[in-house]
């Protein structure tokens, strides 16, 4: 006759449904609490990758949400030219085409707000292409110009046509200045998030307190390529130095002591081409790894992750170019995998 008595579950066969219910836990909270929020000084990028989720998990901007973004796109423009005359005058440089003279003067006038029509545009044109402004670009960092200044000058043209629909890199590669608190929510690989961008000047950051409930995951968000340049609300300060204290005060906050923290390094390919001409060392001056780009990186990488007080918390940190889809993509599901091993740290399953 047969028995009917179960063999005996081994310890080893415990351990491993204790496991599955704990990793069902696991994915339970985290369908209902993965909430991140983005932190970063002005300017980081943080906007970019708040962009980035709407394209790559909300089916991105339709027809009326690009043509949102045209004004933007022709303000960017055209206070780009405006930097950059300015800029020509303080370097006591001198219009190669004295056309361009007259044309300034009417370019100076124009406010931001302003129609970009395509007479305006053929001035931008015009003064753009005069050598004493290209000579100009090149010490851009010397003023606040916005990183795709380049970008939407060198195709005023398009930009001006009346019939002109932002592009998805003209929507990524656009400047618009976050002010109060944007939210967004998506599903990724069955899990729920809800992603929080808040303002990056200094003048924004007092709100940042209202989002510290709750956070499954700070995304610190750190432009690298500004090692050169300095603050827009202070100009004797580097933008490095100001980001290396905000991350500082951020990692060692007690509200993020539960918290993973993601630091994207950011414009990594402006950084790429900034570092063969421009010494990390006007930032730093113990750095002495020349103009090499995987040196200087990394150096930089360890700045960030030296200031980490506490012992038992990793940093995870990623090199990323945010208007690169493809880039921000792989990321992404890294980072989602590294909050989820996180998760079974907490629970000791790791």
């Amino acid at each position: 006759m047969g028995s009917c008595l179960q063999k005996p579950k081994s310890e080893e066969d415990i351990q491993s449904r204790r496991i599955d219910k704990k990793l069902e836990l696991v994915q339970k909270e985290s369908d209902d609490h993965v909430n991140l929020l983005l932190l970063g000084a002005g300017e980081s990028g943080k906007s970019t990758i708040f962009k980035q989720m709407k394209l790559l998990h909300l089916n991105g901007f339709d027809e009326s949400e690009k043509k949102d973004f045209k004004q933007h796109i022709h303000s960017n423009a055209i206070e780009s030219i405006q930097v950059l005359i300015k800029g020509m005058k303080t370097l006591n440089f001198e219009f190669t085409n004295e056309r361009n003279i007259e044309l300034s003067e009417k370019i100076n006038d124009i406010k931001y707000s302003q129609e970009l029509t395509q007479e305006i545009a053929q001035s931008i044109k015009s003064i753009w292409e005069d050598q004493s402004i290209r000579q100009t670009f090149q010490v851009s960092n010397q003023f606040q110009l916005i990183d795709s200044a380049e970008y939407f000058l060198s195709q005023i043209e398009t930009i001006s046509q009346p019939n002109y629909i932002p592009t998805i890199d003209d929507i990524l590669n656009v400047r618009v200045r976050t002010t109060g608190i944007s939210e967004t929510e998506f599903d990724y690989e069955d899990i729920h998030f809800k992603m929080t961008d808040v303002g990056g000047q200094r003048s924004e950051r007092k709100k940042w307190i209202h989002c510290f409930s709750d956070i499954t995951a700070v995304f610190f968000i750190g432009a690298i390529s500004e090692y050169d340049q300095t603050l827009f609300e202070e100009t004797d300060t580097k933008r490095m130095t100001e980001t290396l204290m905000l991350f500082d005060e951020i990692c060692n906050s007690r509200w993020f002591r539960d918290s993973s923290i993601i630091l994207f390094l950011n414009k990594i390919d402006i950084f790429e081409k900034k570092i063969k001409h421009i010494d990390l060392n006007v930032c730093f001056e113990d750095y002495d790894g020349g103009c090499d780009y995987e040196t200087a990186r990394n150096y930089i990488k360890e700045k960030f992750l030296e200031l980490n007080q506490q012992t038992d918390r990793l940093i995870y940190p990623y090199f990323t170019c945010a208007t690169d889809s493809e880039n921000i993509s792989s990321i992404f599901k890294a980072v989602k995998d590294t909050i989820f091993q996180s998760d079974l740290q907490d629970l000791g399953l790791l």
